[in-house]
């Protein structure tokens, strides 16, 4: 290990983390160094996030310029000699830098780059790609995870993060980097041309022609509280409500301005205990209706209103899914509708009533992206993760936080118009679609439960035949790729991913997987009834009995 830690000091060209690797090494702290020279961080199809910090386990300069170094010699040997790349960043601690560094590299080879001239959205760089014909784009952020971390988020020209062969074919070239050495590189800046406030205005154009509901009049007096958690979405978001015609939009002033820090909060993340507290205090103050938030890089939505008891309620992605969905397939059911396998099926039915094309796709947005553009006869008008990811239209081929925002106001005004809260037209939804409930529960991996580490192997070793004492109807492995009901074998139309799906008795759905960016396994669970003419707040009680009652005894039987 000593050599690997010699060498990196004498590539590191960041005097910050150079002193900082050699502190540990005048410390002789092994346990530190054995941690961030045992592997490298991995480049997969969310590309890179880590811990920033020195050596090739955490994202710092040297590890953006190899990585960049191998993703360009693999544009230059598949696209050519004319690629060109879009640079974003967000306000993350080293954002900005590893941004310059990323376009050094970049141009040093050749390659033009359109880097933004400030901070911007995800979203705004994701459409920047496909606006400006590039071959691919980077976004360095790491959207809502602590403050000591940091990404590398990669697009294809398409505008869709990448997926394979091209995340594989970049590993291998990033790869070839780290063991042959970064070339000299110099900075031409006849290849670099910025972007601000003309595309971000394009972009707003842009989101307004996403709009189906008409203003009833309400707008300007209808009150917003809003967030952007320290992050990049205060300017795109504040400026496409103004454009809806929304003059009642207050921001919390303590997380307006981007601060990689995140000095209010303890976890950035607006599904997180007490992330929102800013925000519903500032609502409660301002007498809002309703309280969203976009979490740092603006690619997600979170959303509180008022319920009957006049205090303000999160709303599950997968309600917020509902709502956006139901909207846009009341305004027009000739489209395409997606959503995750993670994700409710309450989308699906909705689709599949209306007339709508319905497709699911394994989690992460460039699923739902690529398998919108994999079926180009049809218009996509709508997809969602439960995990607070939005798209309508197809403006932006990956999470839009801004769009989302935008579109959900204009439907919590045009209820309101008629008397209706959100909460109302959930329960119209679940009274004519079925009531659907969910709930997600993780393990994470610790010294205390090192056995789930392998929990999936260990179910597909040991097949269960009942859950919380429902008989399994079937079961898919989509690692293995196949469905089993009954006798009968089918194959699953996905791509092959640690995965494994139950589908119980009485219409409830379990499911299992490891995090893909986390040290955690995922449990999601669902279950479908029917309201009838019981008050709708008897049935919700209900379900969520027997939902809590599911979850806590598939949670207990997973255990060894």
């Amino acid at each position: 290990m000593r050599s690997d830690v010699e060498r990196w000091l004498a590539r590191d060209p960041d005097p910050q983390t150079k002193s900082e690797l050699q502190a540990l090494v005048d410390a002789n702290d092994t346990d530190e160094l054995e941690d961030r020279f045992s592997g490298r961080l991995a480049f997969g199809t969310a590309g890179l996030r880590g811990i920033i910090g020195a050596g090739p386990n955490r994202i710092n300069t040297l590890v953006v310029l190899e990585t960049t170094a191998g993703l360009a010699d693999y544009l230059l040997a598949t696209v050519g000699e004319n690629a060109s790349v879009v640079i974003g960043y967000d306000g993350r601690i080293g954002s900005s830098e590893f941004a310059a560094a990323a376009t050094d590299v970049l141009t040093s080879k050749g390659i033009r780059v359109y880097v933004a001239d400030h901070v911007v959205p995800t979203p705004v760089a994701a459409f920047a790609v496909t606006h400006f014909g590039a071959s691919a784009g980077i976004m360095l952020t790491a959207s809502h995870n602590p403050p000591q971390y940091n990404g590398y988020k990669v697009y294809w020209g398409n505008g869709a993060q990448i997926i394979p062969p091209h995340d594989g074919g970049i590993a291998k070239a990033i790869e070839n980097v780290a063991s042959n050495g970064l070339p000299n590189f110099e900075r031409d800046a006849s290849l670099v041309e910025e972007y601000g406030e003309a595309l971000i205005a394009t972009y707003l154009s842009k989101v307004q022609e996403l709009s189906f509901l008409p203003d009833r009049g309400n707008r300007a007096e209808f009150a917003i509280a809003y967030t952007p958690l320290h992050g990049v979405g205060a300017e795109c978001t504040e400026r496409a409500l103004a454009d809806a015609g929304f003059g009642k939009v207050f921001t919390a002033p303590s997380q307006r301005e981007p601060d990689g820090n995140f000095p209010t909060v303890n976890f950035p993340n607006p599904e997180e205990p007490g992330a929102m507290d800013a925000v519903l205090e500032l609502a409660e103050a301002e007498g809002a209706a309703i309280a969203i938030a976009n979490d740092p890089d603006a690619d997600r939505l979170a959303v509180a209103a008022r319920n009957d008891a006049g205090e303000y309620q999160m709303l599950r992605g997968d309600q917020i899914g509902a709502l956006l969905g139901h909207a846009l397939l009341q305004h027009d059911s000739n489209v395409a509708v997606a959503t995750t396998i993670v994700s409710s099926q309450l989308l699906g039915t909705m689709a599949e009533a209306k007339g709508a094309t319905y497709f699911e796709t394994l989690t992460g947005f460039k699923w739902i992206a690529n398998g919108a553009m994999d079926r180009p006869n049809l218009k996509f008008a709508f997809g969602y993760e439960e995990a607070l990811g939005y798209t309508v239209g197809e403006l932006v081929r990956d999470k839009d936080g801004v769009s989302a925002a935008r579109t959900f106001c204009e439907l919590a005004a045009d209820l309101a118009a008629d008397g209706k809260t959100v909460f109302d037209q959930l329960e119209a939804i679940y009274r004519e679609f079925g009531l659907f409930v969910t709930a997600q529960k993780s393990i994470w991996f610790t010294d205390d439960n090192p056995h789930m580490h392998n929990l999936c192997d260990r179910l597909r070793k040991a097949a269960p035949t009942t859950i919380s004492g429902r008989k399994i109807r079937a079961q898919a492995d989509l690692l293995e790729g196949v469905r089993i009901e009954g006798a009968s074998r089918s194959k699953v139309d996905l791509p092959k991913s640690d995965v494994l799906i139950y589908w119980l008795e009485d219409g409830s759905r379990v499911i299992v997987r490891p995090s893909g960016t986390e040290p955690k396994v995922k449990c999601y669970y669902e279950l479908k009834g029917n309201v009838g003419d019981e008050a709708f707040d008897n049935a919700l009680q209900r379900a969520q009995a027997a939902l809590g009652e599911l979850v806590a005894a598939h949670q207990e039987e997973i255990q060894p």
